[in-house]
């Protein structure tokens, strides 16, 4: 996958210490660094909250993540997940200036943020850090007049700081690819009709490549037949037609008529111990959502056989709100999991 995402002019590759279990950054150093010279790519890795308690921790932990991923600099280098909540910890800590004098010695070319939070806190930090080079958001056609994430106001901001912008969460966790039926029907007909077969992930895709100041948009394509399909659409981008823009918003306006938990199953709120009853949240939230809107019964069997099978039940939570405080969406989870107990299993018990 490294090879033939090279072999057709694309460069670009995110990690993160936290990303699967901690082995993303070797799997980058065994995969790519190790097989292919420095200036065939660009590598962004991520200052993360739960590694640093103070300033002290962050020179060791970045030149640790040097050594993960085999290599002597960052391209880029993101304050990672920024929000109200952890901000302040950054300030505290000095992260940004730190990572400001690690570019001035070499060691990162471009010093950035990925953010998660609503429009006046990214307001705030390119404010008080107007150095900063890039920002990274959560974008896409579903999110893009959303209360909670504000991806269009998020957007806006950005811009009006002249921020160039990288995009995360282009299919929102893989939900615009699987899409309602009533949702699949629209591209399904835009396709008949063109006698073409788009995927439903490049209508997601280029949607949020189209914006003006986008310079990546991250998809998280996990097998070859994924690359060749995204491959196939950017090698030569073309920005969605009106008539794709206008099967866009029918496909949002069928997503809104049902009533789905926004969760992008980044896994935050169960890594690093988040969570102490061990509840798989994010896949009990697939659940429900895949039975709201497919009407799959069958996700009643895999709640009560595999997701509980060795982790906790929805019902198990305490309410501690160690999820909440991580969660990039700001879901009421605590609240969410008494709605997964209620649907899987009362009517289990029953």
């Amino acid at each position: 996958m490294t090879d033939l995402f090279l072999e057709n002019g694309f460069n670009y590759f995110d990690t993160a210490h936290g990303y699967i279990d901690g082995k993303s950054e070797t799997a980058i150093r065994a995969a790519l660094t190790s097989r292919h010279k420095r200036d065939e790519y660009l590598l962004a890795d991520k200052l993360t909250d739960p590694y640093f308690q103070k300033e002290e921790d962050i020179r060791p932990f970045f030149e640790k993540q040097l050594a993960w991923c085999g290599v002597d600099y960052f391209d880029f280098y993101l304050m990672h997940a920024q929000s109200a909540g952890n901000y302040e910890k950054f300030r505290r800590c000095h992260a940004y200036e730190t990572a400001f004098a690690l570019k001035k010695e070499g060691k990162i070319r471009h010093v950035g943020i990925s953010f998660h939070d609503k429009v006046d806190v990214l307001d705030q930090i390119l404010t008080d850090y107007p150095e900063i080079e890039i920002v990274q958001i959560q974008f896409n056609y579903l999110d893009y007049e959303d209360a909670s994430v504000e991806g269009r106001k998020v957007y806006e901001v950005a811009r009006k700081h002249n921020k160039p912008l990288l995009i995360m969460e282009p299919v929102k966790g893989g939900s615009l690819v699987n899409l309602p039926e009533h949702a699949q029907e629209i591209f399904d007909g835009l396709n008949r009709k063109h006698g073409t077969h788009n995927s439903n992930a490049s209508y997601a895709i280029r949607y949020a490549a189209g914006f003006d100041g986008v310079r990546m948009v991250l998809s998280g394509m996990s097998t070859l037949d994924q690359m060749k399909d995204n491959i196939s659409y950017m090698k030569d981008f073309k920005p969605l037609t009106n008539e794709e823009q206008q099967a866009v918003a029918g496909v949002t306006e069928e997503f809104h008529k049902l009533d789905l938990i926004p969760c992008t199953s980044c896994h935050y709120c169960v890594e690093e111990n988040h969570c102490p009853k061990d509840i798989r949240i994010p896949d009990m939230f697939a659940c429900l959502n895949k039975k709201t809107a497919f009407r799959n019964w069958n996700m009643n069997f895999y709640y009560n056989t595999v997701l509980t099978n060795g982790h906790g039940k929805a019902s198990d939570c305490i309410g501690c709100g160690g999820c909440e405080r991580v969660c990039p969406q700001h879901l009421e989870i605590r609240k969410l999991l008494k709605d997964v107990a209620a649907e899987f299993e009362q009517k289990a018990e029953a």
